[in-house]
């Protein structure tokens, strides 16, 4: 099996190709229609997949109804910090044809013998009691937080308020482009979501005035700057953007950009718009208040089995404890809002923190070194097998 990475528009030159792997946004931001690519390949036959982001489905048509074999990628956009790069939940969708090659366990819904509904395990074709030494997936309590977190965020805003953050990050993204066009500066990218990438003149006088108002742009993209937005961004940080990237004297109004803006918005191609009604579960539309979301989450606490209440007869994956003293700090702006790419030098705690945890457990566990990479344990089980290659063997 052969691996090769090239632009998305010459997929169809290679010959003998099983799977193609596309992204829907790409890593300038730009926004792809490749519906009909998708088509051409499906044709001959030839897996597809799309890496796609939850947030930007919101407003772009699904991946799935232009004929996706997979679609998958990160859940963090969902109410999950990013926590300097982790960790996220991620999310995997496939056609049916594919679901027993899916990892994990897919729950179903059943009647039990009173013929009440129930939640079941319908399957789990990779478990290790069931495959043993063929397990290649299960479920860790890690990555179930995040998923919980992200699931709930999108029970408390439903898909009317995701509609209305999501309009909301593009429509300053819209501004943003704008008002710098209107400055004459060129975007590298006519449709976009929340990302551009824009070309500069003078690269260091641009960074150095973003550096000087706490602003990280994206500088790795020759003779020009990347720019994200999100849900967090404000009006304010528009304008700051403003004076990184024209100058401080940029003459610029909000006001009037977002009007223009309004009248005439052209960044999301009409054939990329959904068109189709997401999360339509009434779980999403019904708990939309504070005491609500409260009420809800906690009648999902009973139905559960936790410490608080009894040892958990499980296995150790289950039984894992995240104390209070570990959950606090994670809400934390210093702790959660680091972004994974700033500078080394924005996140002197960060390694200070792994650095100091590292040396404890070198020293606990009698081992010369420690990777802090693997979140839970199936991560670890990946890991461990990598580094065999590297060492010593025995004369034969």
């Amino acid at each position: 099996m052969t691996l090769s990475v090239d632009d998305a528009d010459k997929a169809l030159d290679h010959q003998d190709v099983f799977g193609v792997l596309l992204q829907q946004v790409g890593t300038t931001g730009e926004v792809h229609d490749y519906a009909g690519l998708i088509a051409e390949l499906k044709a001959r036959k030839v897996v597809v997949s799309v890496a796609a982001d939850f947030m930007t489905l919101v407003l772009l048509t699904a991946p799935g109804k232009q004929g996706a074999d997979i679609v998958f990628g990160s859940a963090q956009r969902f109410g999950v910090p990013m926590g300097y790069g982790g960790p996220h939940a991620a999310f995997f969708a496939a056609k049916d044809e594919f679901k027993r090659s899916m990892p994990g366990r897919i729950i179903g819904v059943s009647k039990d013998a009173a013929g009440n509904t129930a939640l079941r395990m319908a399957m789990q074709t990779r478990e290790q009691h069931i495959r043993r030494e063929k397990a290649n997936s299960n479920i860790c309590t890690s990555q179930v937080l995040l998923a919980n977190i992200a699931s709930l965020y999108a029970v408390f805003h439903g898909p009317a308020g995701l509609k209305r953050i999501a309009s909301r990050i593009h429509r300053l993204t819209d501004i943003l482009a704008d008002g710098l066009q209107k400055k004459g500066l060129k975007l590298r990218h006519a449709h976009y979501f929340d990302t551009l990438c824009v070309d500069v003149a003078d690269k260091a006088a641009v960074l150095a005035r973003a550096e000087a108002l706490e602003i990280n742009l994206r500088s790795d993209i020759h003779n020009a700057v990347g720019i994200t937005l999100d849900e967090a961004t404000t009006r304010e940080d528009v304008l700051n953007l403003f004076r990184a990237i024209v100058g401080e004297a940029h003459g610029l109004d909000i006001d009037t950009l977002d009007k223009d803006v309004a009248l005439d918005s052209r960044s999301i191609p009409a054939s990329m718009l959904r068109d189709d009604a997401i999360l339509t579960h009434p779980v999403f539309n019904r708990y939309h208040s504070e005491t609500e979301m409260m009420r809800y989450m906690h009648s999902l606490e009973r139905k559960d089995l936790a410490l608080n209440q009894a040892m958990i007869p499980l296995g150790s994956c289950t039984m894992k404890l995240n104390a209070a003293a570990e959950m606090i700090p994670i809400t934390w702006p210093e702790f959660a809002e680091l972004h994974p790419f700033c500078p080394a030098e924005q996140a002197e705690g960060y390694h200070q923190m792994i650095a100091q945890l590292s040396d404890w457990l070198v020293k606990l566990t009698g081992y010369d070194a420690v990777c802090m990479q693997p979140n839970s344990r199936r991560p670890g089980r990946i890991c461990g097998p990598a580094g065999y290659p590297s060492l010593p063997r025995e004369p034969q």
